[in-house]
């Protein structure tokens, strides 16, 4: 007997209205368990819906650039059948994705060439004071996260409803325009327009269209670099004795075949101890109110060919440091690879950039709202110690914490470097 299956979006995290950017199965087509179905977009990352049961594809009931969400049904799957039960229907009935061949006008390619028509050519105007708005719990989380003003923002949804895309769109529209900035703020910037100039003119250029993260990345990064009062406190630990631990268990690992240690580890786990001694730097800024945050889940920054992500270790205070060294690099694979789920770069609460591969001395990150701190590393160094008799060489490693002013003042900022510092000296203390 035949069973028929429904294949629908598994869970995606807390994105919604994702797009949907490759389809590979056609009805009458013959898919394995596991079997890559279609392929979402979120904003960072891409993620394969597989086949949860073999057998022939019966309907295919979305088309690219849908935006789906989580339990959204995409695909009917009839298993138990012989695979030559329907070879005709297969063959004979047309498949708008494949459909090259049909010269004339075709009534087959229609479903992929015309949007579903719910969005109007001009959206309709922001709503007017005291009007309602009508958006999703999901949007108006999102406009809180953003400080937009849904009063402000221009529907495009039927009836008049307010789109994750249109909070995007108001929200870069305010950090490009210089009078609403200045606006936003409760001030005027009064800032000179972005100047345009046709490059052209002085000798030969070329035009390369940013990436999807890079758009996103951009404008999530203005908005925090314009709206958090940030100050940059920089420090040197001596890691001299940890690094020299660190070489000799990998020496000791490597003969026996196990994992390596790497410094990122050690920092994300001396980083959850002083976020145990400071709490305030796990926190975030929630209208009149701050978020102390009881668990410990420490982002890290990953440069990928595509961009810059920010992957999490969740609960890094319940590993260890074989544990975490092993689900950084895990996790840095994947970010290069670009097959991070959106659930892996969600719901840090700290963030470490280590540019310690790279090489500079100090830098200032920017805050990754909404989170009200973050942590720049650079590349270890030499340098001569005075110890009272002599000057030592010691392994400084230079620390660069950024943090938001509203919350965390430079006091309580140079006593969470000067500590963490201690523990990157002593890793002991990292067990007191």
């Amino acid at each position: 007997m035949s069973q028929m299956t429904e294949i629908k979006v598994p869970d995606i995290g807390d994105f919604s209205d994702v797009p949907i950017i490759e389809i590979y199965v056609n009805p009458g087509d013959t898919v394995a368990l596991d079997d890559a179905l279609v392929t979402l977009e979120s904003d960072k990352a891409t993620m394969d819906v597989p086949a949860s049961a073999a057998g022939v594809v019966k309907e295919v009931l979305v088309k690219l650039g849908d935006r789906v969400s989580e339990g959204h049904l995409l695909i009917r799957v009839e298993s138990g059948l012989p695979a030559q039960t329907e070879p005709k229907t297969a063959k004979t009935e047309p498949i708008p994705a494949d459909s090259t061949t049909v010269s004339a006008p075709a009534p087959t390619p229609a479903p992929v060439l015309v949007p579903a028509p719910v969005a109007p050519v001009a959206p309709p105007p922001p709503l007017s004071p005291g009007s309602k708005v009508h958006a999703s719990p999901s949007v108006r989380a999102y406009a809180r996260e953003l400080g937009a003003d849904l009063s402000k923002v221009k529907p495009s949804g039927p009836n008049g409803r307010i789109l994750r895309e249109d909070v995007t769109a108001w929200v870069k529209g305010v950090l490009t325009t210089p009078a609403t900035v200045g606006a936003s703020l409760g001030g005027s910037l009064d800032l000179l327009p972005w100047p345009k100039v046709d490059f052209s003119k002085f000798g030969e250029i070329e035009a390369r269209p940013l990436s999807r993260i890079q758009k996103i990345s951009g404008q999530n990064l203005a908005r925090n670099w314009v709206m958090i009062p940030a100050v940059t406190y920089h420090e040197d630990a001596d890691i001299t004795e940890l690094e020299a631990f660190r070489i000799q268990v990998n020496k000791e690992n490597e003969k026996a075949g196990g994992a390596k240690l790497t410094m990122l580890a050690f920092l994300i786990k001396a980083v959850v101890r002083a976020l145990q001694t400071f709490p305030a730097f796990n926190s975030s800024v929630d209208g009149e109110n701050l978020i102390l945050k009881k668990y410990f889940h420490i982002g890290f920054a990953a440069d990928t060919p595509n961009g810059l992500m920010v992957p999490v270790i969740k609960n890094a205070d319940q590993k260890g440091i074989f544990e975490i060294a092993q689900e950084t690099g895990e996790l840095a694979r994947q970010a290069r690879e670009g097959t991070l789920k959106p659930g892996d770069m969600q719901g840090a609460g700290f963030t470490i950039s280590s540019l310690g591969g790279i090489g500079g001395t100090y830098f200032s990150p920017i805050i990754n709202a909404p989170e009200v701190a973050i942590l720049g590393v650079n590349k270890s160094a030499l340098k001569p110690v005075w110890d009272g008799k002599a000057f030592q060489p010691r392994l400084t490693l230079p620390l660069s914490l950024t943090a938001d002013h509203r919350v965390i003042d430079g006091a309580l900022a140079t006593r969470f470097n000067v500590c963490l510092a201690q523990l990157l000296a002593d890793f002991r203390r990292v067990t007191l």
